[in-house]
């Protein structure tokens, strides 16, 4: 099978594009004819050498979708022939290949009504923007929530899901986004690049932070008291959350089958839809991490069509 991987940490050059065996599905897995796969900022980590889950030769990616083509011992849940969506290991990786072993515990049934390129773009970044406001924000309809970044592949699906369960949604996004951020059900969207958000925004029950940095240290005093800050890029200290009388958390997504199965109704239902991006061929994997470290590519997830 063709497959895009590292045999060394390194910038997007150190991709190669290999013809390696075709995985067998182990106690646990399945085997899945993978359609796409999404293209997401841990897998630059990963290549990168930054987060080391194992060693070199790696192959990337961890987002697919694709049809399960054989069943690993233990795994009952799922049949030859399902279309599924999902991630694949607690490693990371696995997902730019043509045959993948994800486990059978990180995928689903992919959603009806999203096709295989949209479905590859979803199970990280949805399950991240769902864990943040539900899981580890808990809010409730009618408290209000900023979300930093909401134009990137997590704030996107974030206020989309926000709005939907009736939250009052604040958002920053620059200026070419903040047309397409209201259209998402933002009810207020703040020009990160013109204006400081901080001037205009107080007492919200929580913030959710991809941006990190300077702006989440900001955004501790536009917290009320005891309100929280969920971040995925970086934690609060203790001794800014107790300076401020507020909370924190900071986690990695947990994708697991009842979690993309509670997404794919969401999908299925229309209360969010899909933005992918760029999508290019497996052998154009080092072009999409390059798109990653900042070369001109169409807002929304990158993908990387596979199989036919």
């Amino acid at each position: 099978m063709k497959a895009a991987r590292i045999r060394r940490f390194g910038p997007p050059s150190v991709i190669t594009a290999d013809d390696l065996p075709r995985p067998e599905a182990g106690a646990g897995q399945v085997l899945v004819r993978v359609k796409a796969a999404g293209v997401g900022n841990w897998d630059a980590l990963i290549r990168a050498g930054k987060v080391k889950l194992e060693p070199p030769p790696i192959i990337l990616g961890s987002e697919l979708s694709g049809i399960v083509e054989a069943i690993g011992d233990g795994v009952s849940e799922f049949e030859v022939g399902d279309q599924v969506y999902g991630a694949t290991s607690e490693q990371w990786s696995g997902a730019y290949a043509e045959y993948a072993v994800p486990l059978a515990r990180m995928i689903a049934q992919k959603p009806k009504t999203l096709t295989f390129i949209e479905a590859a773009s979803a199970p990280v970044v949805t399950v991240t923007a769902w864990q943040m406001l539900f899981e580890y924000a808990g809010l409730t309809a009618g408290q209000t929530v900023l979300v930093h970044g909401a134009a990137g592949n997590v704030g996107a699906y974030a206020v989309q899901m926000a709005s939907q369960s009736e939250l009052q949604v604040v958002a920053t996004a620059g200026s070419a986004d903040l047309d397409h951020v209201r259209s998402l059900g933002a009810a207020k969207v703040i020009d990160y690049t013109k204006e400081r958000f901080e001037e205009s925004v107080t007492a919200v029950d929580a913030v959710l932070d991809t941006v990190g940095g300077e702006t989440q240290r900001r955004s501790l005093g536009v917290l009320k008291p005891g309100g929280i800050l969920v971040s995925v890029v970086s934690p609060v200290p203790d001794a800014a959350q107790k300076q401020y009388g507020v909370r924190a958390a900071y986690f990695y997504a947990a994708v697991t089958t009842a979690r993309l199965n509670g997404i794919a109704k969401l999908f299925d239902s229309r209360k969010i839809r899909p933005d992918v991006g760029t999508v290019l061929p497996l052998e154009d994997a080092r072009a999409a991490h390059e798109m990653l470290a900042g070369a001109p590519h169409k807002r929304g997830k990158i993908v990387l069509s596979i199989a036919p």
